[in-house]
Parts: structure tokens; C-alpha cells; sequence
């Protein structure tokens, strides 16, 4: 436990890193890189250039001094980040090295006020919060690692099938070249996969959305052809091997009775099937709402299981938005008003997947209609952020 004086220490710095701004985790990441380089084959490079995993952990850090002396308020966004660190490999030999440079940072760019007390505050803030991630993250390890088909660490997969599903998306069955059973996972959960590009001198890993219903015999993912990695996989053919970290994510199907609404937009899509195959082979009769946007008919992938299953099943209301105005039911941008009078609102579970924008944009839509801020769920691909 921190004492009074650490916490008030820490609290007291906020104005610091307000001041600082995301210039603070700019320096942190260049002087990680700088003297621990083989660290960027844990990071997310892509993400380093763009600035948004510099944007979230100063948010984090911000968000961590503010609620130092409660935090069961950061329960959610720590969980979120220890799934995230496991699909990356995180271990405990990293905190330190993670911790020594974020210390340094500090009393580098505020010298004055980064004095030896406040330092020292900062060192026992970091302790608690590295001792609390790896005691989370190696439970998820040995969790997985003991559970039926587990493993820890990488393990082979061979691309047994490559499917097509729209003009940019395509689907890979990963099978294990062990041939052995593979852990189960949660509706929303995600694999972390690691390669080495042809043309990147660096160790890539990227997570994607398992896009199944879990068996345990194999898995897919659903990727579509943008960025380094996902161009790369779709170079791959059937017979090519990648190395897999085991399923993670705190994104999933919630276990219950009530309605359910599954919204997504572009490659959003993949953890809302895993969701919908789940939903229908468990709860056949279950209410289903399946709305999606995106840009043209063409980008909309496994149209035709969607409506083979809204066949077969009187319970699946799918409803879409295509940009172009092209087909689909609506065009142009989503809008659940447009629908709102046949949905659960006060009784549903709303899951949500996109990009950003697309996301806070649906999530406003539907509180103004009446749904419960509670009710809704999101999943978000790259670094978290708040909606």
C-alpha cells in the first residue's frame, strides 16, 4: 500500500503532466528505443509513427496519478491493457526497463519540479501498478497455459484454408502444425500473431479478432489488406506457417438472456461473428439485431452466411448502410434512428466494433435514444481510447 504522502505526492504532479502534454511519452518511447532497441519488437511501430500509442499512455499515466488512491476505478481499462500485454508477451523482466525509462523522462524534462521526493513517489506509484499488471498477467498466462489445448508463448499454426469474404477482406483457418487441440476462447477475443515481414527488419505482432465461433479444434481470423502485417498475411498462401500467442481480450459476449445488438462498420466485423455464431448455435431463439456499415457492397464481407442464417433463423434482424448508396437497406452514414422503434432499447445488449469515429458517432446515437450507457460495449482496434 502507498502512503498518504506518496498519494498526495503523485496527485500533486498532474498539473506537471498536463503541462508536459503527450510530449512526456514522445521522449519516453524515443529513449526507450534509443537504449533498449529490441523492444521494438514488442511495440507496435506503425502505431509509434502515427502517435496514438503515445496519445493512450499519456492519457493512462494521467488517469493513473488521478485515481492513484482508488484503483477499482481503473479496473476495466487495467484489464483491458493486461489482455493486451499477454498477446504481446509481456513478461516481468519488462517493468523494470519500462519503468526505469519513464522515471528518467521525467526527471529529464522537469527538473525542478521532478525533485528527489517527488521521484521517489513516482517510483513506489510505478512499483504498485507494475507489481498489480504482472501479478494479472502471469494469472492469464497459467490460466491458458493449464487449460485444455493451452500454451505459453508462440506456438506454429499452418494456414489450412484462405477464403475470400469481400473486395479487401480474407479469411485464414489457422490449424496448429502440432496437431493437437487448441484452447478455447470467448466471442470478441483475439489472437496475437507474430511475423517477419519481407520487408521489415523487425519482429511484427498484431492482434486480430478471432472471426469463429470458438471448437477447439482450429481458429480464423478475418483480415483485411491494410498496414504491413495485414498485406503480409494476405501474401501468405495455404501450407505457410505464423507464430500464434494464445486467445486474449476482455471484449466478449456477456453470458445472458436479454437482446442483442451487434454493430459494426468495415473490418469491425470479425468479432461480431464470432458473437453471432455463438449467439445462434447456443441461443437459437435469442433476439439478434445485426446492423453494419460500410462502404460499398463489395467491402461487405460474409454476406452470404448472413443471409443463409436470417433464413434460418426468425430471431436475426440484419440491417445495413452502404456509403455509395448501392444496395444494402439504408445509404450513407449509419443511423440507428432509422430503426430505433424495432430495437431492445431498454432491455438489449449493444456490442460495438469500428474505428473511432464510427464508434463514439453510434454510441451517442444510442443514448439519445433511450439505451443505458451500461448496455453498451466496444471493442477498439490499436491502442484503447475513451468513447
Amino acid at each position: 500500500m502507498l502512503s498518504e504522502k506518496t498519494i498526495q505526492i503523485v496527485k500533486s504532479t498532474l498539473p506537471l503532466l498536463a503541462q508536459a502534454g503527450p510530449q512526456v511519452t514522445e521522449y519516453f518511447y524515443d529513449r526507450m528505443f534509443s537504449y533498449n532497441p529490441e523492444l521494438k519488437n514488442i511495440f507496435n511501430m506503425t502505431h509509434q509513427q502515427s502517435g496514438s500509442q503515445q496519445f493512450a499512455l499519456f492519457n493512462a499515466l494521467a488517469a493513473y496519478a488521478a485515481n492513484i488512491d482508488n484503483l477499482a476505478v481503473l479496473k476495466g481499462a487495467l484489464a483491458r491493457i493486461n489482455h493486451k500485454h499477454t498477446s504481446y508477451h509481456i513478461l516481468p523482466e519488462h517493468y523494470p526497463i519500462v519503468g526505469g525509462h519513464l522515471i528518467a523522462t521525467l526527471k529529464e524534462l522537469l527538473p525542478e519540479q521532478f525533485t528527489p521526493e517527488v521521484e521517489y513517489a513516482w517510483r513506489e506509484a510505478y512499483s504498485l501498478l507494475a507489481d498489480v499488471c504482472i501479478n494479472e498477467e502471469m494469472s492469464l498466462y497459467q490460466k491458458t497455459k493449464k487449460a485444455p489445448g493451452g500454451w505459453f508463448g508462440t506456438r506454429t499454426f499452418t494456414i489450412t484454408e484462405k477464403r475470400m469474404e469481400s473486395s479487401q477482406i480474407c479469411s485464414f483457418i489457422l490449424t496448429p502444425a502440432d496437431a493437437k487441440p487448441v484452447v478455447v476462447y470467448l466471442p470478441g477475443q483475439y489472437l496475437g500473431i507474430k511475423v517477419t515481414p519481407a520487408n521489415s527488419d523487425l519482429t511484427q505482432v498484431r492482434q486480430y479478432s478471432l472471426s469463429q465461433q470458438s471448437n477447439g479444434r482450429n481458429y480464423r481470423i478475418s483480415v483485411k489488406e491494410e498496414g504491413l502485417v495485414s498485406n503480409y498475411l494476405h501474401s501468405l498462401t495455404e501450407g505457410d506457417e505464423v507464430e500464434i500467442y494464445p486467445p486474449a481480450g476482455d471484449f466478449v459476449l456477456r453470458e445472458i438472456d436479454s437482446p442483442v445488438v451487434l454493430i459494426s462498420a468495415g473490418i469491425g466485423q470479425t468479432p461480431m461473428m464470432a458473437m453471432l455464431e455463438t449467439l445462434l448455435s447456443n441461443q437459437p431463439n435469442q433476439s439478434i439485431h445485426y446492423l453494419h456499415a460500410c462502404d460499398s457492397e463489395t467491402q461487405f464481407a460474409f454476406k452470404e452466411y448472413l443471409i443463409q442464417q436470417q433464413q434460418a433463423h426468425a430471431s436475426l434482424h440484419c440491417v445495413t448502410w452502404f456509403k455509395d448508396g448501392k444496395g444494402g437497406d439504408f445509404a450513407g452514414l449509419m443511423d440507428v434512428n432509422h430503426i430505433a422503434e424495432s430495437l431492445p432499447i431498454s432491455k438489449g445488449d449493444f456490442y460495438l466494433c469500428g474505428p473511432i469515429a464510427f464508434m463514439a458517432m453510434i454510441k451517442e446515437q444510442l443514448l439519445g435514444i433511450g439505451v443505458a450507457s451500461e448496455r453498451i460495449h466496444y471493442e477498439v482496434f490499436g491502442p484503447h481510447q475513451s468513447l
